[in-house]
């Protein structure tokens, strides 16, 4: 690392500084990576680092300071700006385009052209490739994109960053829809990229991979700097209390929500369900003022049961009961009716609407229940919005600011709100911590404990099995789309619900 500290800076920010109307996203802040580096940026959620990210790569303008890169003074009007000189960008949220080939995703807007200017196919899908083949993919280069998983999807997007001429590559929760071979396969890659002298900036709340893969860390809070450590000299539970600003004890222990009564009251029983591929001859009872945590690898079928029990998809086979009484949910608008509503792992593309603001975004499924001859009065939607803003302290309590420029936790705050403020009996949480810090991550965590204390029936699944323990009463375990036990979360630990998540159908209980 010394020779990286001798070394001018490949990226040097100096005194960045972003505000939003009264708000300040950024406060003077310093940044630097060099070439041949993993670089962790670090903070809560809204500590500044998507603002930096923006800021570094031609997505927003800065209202102080400057860029510079290789030495240079760069501004940068578009990303399409950052792209040219070398700076490519992954998003936590994909941004592909589902109905074209995995091809033409990957050599969108540079696709190459023959002789008469029309676009080379067979040099287009010889391309993706060999992009592919960097990532060791065997994906099928003319196979639409929208076909495969998102964990798949998150890897063409890496695909695509790096089959340019890269000089930065900025990784924003790259592994967040990743199994652990997919991760492991990510990370040989980018030490690849390292050792070619790529500077690599790695944004993720996984500390685990943080320290696994980077080699310094840049720490905001609330808009500024707190500092810039090597890896190796900075102690875990130091980093947490520098993103949080007080102690990290608090967030270690594990949250005591009541359990239900010993004689608890069925909301929703699902029998033999079954969408395939996917979930299969699912057995599911969803209890009054109970968490069920669900637990399973990638592809065991989390997602699907999620859907299913909420008339996303259409079941192929199996009933579902609700209050005892055979109900159908043909659709997610029969479910809402039900009081059955869910939470997609996708906010962005199933979720929130970016454009739109705070209160349109909690108001919205409101009044598309009430229907287009029922408006709900502006006093009304404002005072509705407010009232939820305050309960589940969205930050900042601004109601007209898009939802698009909130930080990942509050954004998922607002989608708890708005499907908080149907009212509904049974709520489905298909990921609804991915991508946010760790204190925003426990404030989610609890506020579930909490819906399930007043006596909501919750679906919590995470693909992180400490926070399904936390979380959950009891806890589902899927297997290729089947639920193979559901287990009480008391006495359990980690390893003991990894074993059993992972164990095959032919080994021993």
């Amino acid at each position: 690392m010394s020779t990286m500290e001798d070394a001018q800076p490949l990226v040097q920010v100096t005194g960045a500084t972003v505000r939003f109307r009264s708000d300040t996203a950024l406060d003077g802040v310093d940044f630097r990576m060099f070439a041949g580096e993993v670089h962790s940026l670090m903070g809560e959620n809204g500590a500044g680092k998507s603002t930096l990210i923006k800021a570094l790569t031609g997505a927003l303008a800065l209202d102080a300071g400057e860029v510079r890169l290789g030495g240079e003074v760069v501004r940068f009007a578009t990303p399409h700006d950052a792209h040219l000189a070398g700076i490519s960008t992954v998003y936590q949220e994909i941004d592909l385009l589902p109905n074209l080939t995995v091809a033409e995703n990957i050599a969108l807007g540079r696709e190459p052209r023959n002789r008469v200017g029309a676009i080379d196919w067979a040099a287009t899908r010889r391309l993706a490739h060999d992009a592919l083949a960097a990532l060791g993919l065997e994906i099928d280069p003319a196979s639409v994109l929208g076909t495969h998983p998102l964990a798949v999807q998150q890897l063409v997007a890496i695909a695509r960053a790096i089959s340019t001429d890269v000089k930065v590559l900025v990784l924003d929760e790259p592994t967040s829809s990743l199994d652990l071979d997919e991760v492991a396969e990510l990370f040989r890659v980018i030490r690849e990229l390292k050792a070619r002298g790529v500077a690599i900036l790695f944004v993720s709340h996984f500390l685990d991979q943080v320290y696994e893969i980077c080699d310094r860390i840049t720490v905001l809070r609330n808009g500024r700097l707190v500092g810039e450590y090597l890896t190796t000299e900075l102690l875990r539970i130091d980093l947490v209390q520098k993103m949080l600003g007080r102690s990290a004890a608090a967030l270690a222990e594990r949250q005591a929500f009541d359990a239900p009564d010993d004689d608890p009251s069925v909301t929703l029983s699902a029998r033999g369900i079954t969408v395939l591929p996917g979930i299969a001859d699912a057995d599911v009872d969803l209890v009054e003022g109970e968490v069920l945590g669900v637990a399973g690898l990638l592809g065991s079928g989390r997602t699907k049961l999620a859907r299913a029990l909420t008339g996303v998809d259409r079941l192929e086979a199996g009933i579902i009961r609700i209050d005892g009484r055979e109900r159908r949910l043909s659709s997610p608008r029969r479910a809402l009716s039900l009081g059955v509503v869910y939470s997609s792992e996708n906010r962005r593309t199933e979720g929130l609407i970016g454009e739109l603001s705070v209160l349109e975004n909690i108001t919205l499924a409101l009044q598309a229940q009430r229907g287009v001859l029922r408006r709900i009065r502006s006093a009304r939607q404002r005072e509705l919005a407010a009232s939820w803003v305050e309960a589940l302290d969205i930050r900042p309590p601004d109601l007209d600011r898009p939802v698009a420029s909130l930080s990942g936790g509050n954004q998922q705050k607002v989608l708890l709100a708005r499907l908080l403020a149907l009212s509904p009996r049974v709520i489905v949480l298909d990921e609804p911590t991915r991508g946010i810090d760790v204190g925003a991550k426990v404030e989610i965590q609890n506020l579930v404990g909490e819906l399930a204390d007043n006596g909501l029936s919750v679906v919590f699944i995470s693909a992180e099995l400490e926070e399904v323990l936390r979380v959950g009463t009891r806890v589902a375990i899927l297997q290729d789309g089947r639920v193979v036990d559901v287990v009480p979360s008391e006495g359990l630990t980690t390893d003991s619900l990894l074993a059993m998540v992972a164990r095959s159908e032919g080994d021993e209980a």
